[in-house]
């Protein structure tokens, strides 16, 4: 077990930086060099680990599992034509998130013609009370499970727009489940607005997908009007979508 933490410490610390050497990772991580030199020989020999310019970093086998992860989830297969369409009809960012262990990632999107790099969001964790499609996902999850998702990772504030008090949250999810969708009102990021439908296929929520773009255009009647009708539209396509995949 011990071993395995260390391996997957040295991953964590890999994925962080631009590349590292033996001392450096050893002195981060309070190792010894034989280990972290053991552990890179092991992981490189798989391809998980390669040695430029003296220094270590992750290999592209990583990229390797991580599409294969994706391409095993039938939600993003189902959203992945979808996404270019509602694009085209918002000139917006639209995402695809789903959730596991009490958050979300992105596993799928488009930024548009925004300083927003898609790259760098698209594997991206995100707490599920200050995202939009975080708040679909939890208002079609029972309340044992939202609450056991607080006590795990609490109600950090991501800005001062933040839900941080628990019966608030559970307030907000009762008005989604009413009308729908989600909002996030600069709830994650300062000056940006989401809305975001949850994605439930034959009982089970598989995701849910978000319109974002900055206040002054994704402003809150847009998103409840204009930005919903077209979610929930995109909402039917994907669960065509799902029934033949």
């Amino acid at each position: 077990m011990k071993s395995d933490e260390t391996l997957l410490s040295i991953i964590d610390y890999l994925g962080d930086v631009d590349g590292a050497g033996v001392t450096e990772i050893a002195a981060h991580l309070n190792l010894a060099k034989s280990t972290v030199h053991d552990h890179l020989t092991s992981m490189g020999e798989h391809g998980f680990i390669v040695k430029r310019d003296h220094e270590y970093q992750l290999g592209l086998e990583f990229f390797n599992v991580g599409q294969s992860v994706r391409n095993r989830f039938d939600i993003y297969r189902a959203t992945e034509p979808v996404i270019d369409s509602l694009y085209d009809q918002t000139e917006e960012m639209v995402w695809l998130f789903t959730h596991e262990n009490g958050r979300v990632m992105c596993i799928d999107g488009f930024a548009g013609n925004t300083n927003i790099d898609a790259n760098s969001l698209i594997g991206s964790w995100a707490y599920m009370h200050c995202n939009s499609s975080g708040k679909a996902i939890l208002s079609q999850l029972p309340d044992s499970e939202v609450e056991a998702i607080i006590d795990n990772h609490g109600l950090p504030a991501q800005t001062s727009n933040t839900i941080t008090d628990s019966d608030e949250l559970f307030t907000e999810l009762e008005r989604i489940r009413e009308q729908g969708y989600a909002l996030n009102l600069g709830e994650d990021l300062e000056g940006i607005h989401a809305v975001g439908v949850p994605l439930v296929f034959e009982g089970e929520v598989k995701g849910a997908l978000s319109i974002a773009g900055p206040a002054h255009r994704v402003d809150l009647d847009r998103c409840e009007n204009e930005l919903a009708e077209m979610l929930f539209a995109a909402r039917n396509d994907i669960e065509l979508n799902l029934a033949y995949t």
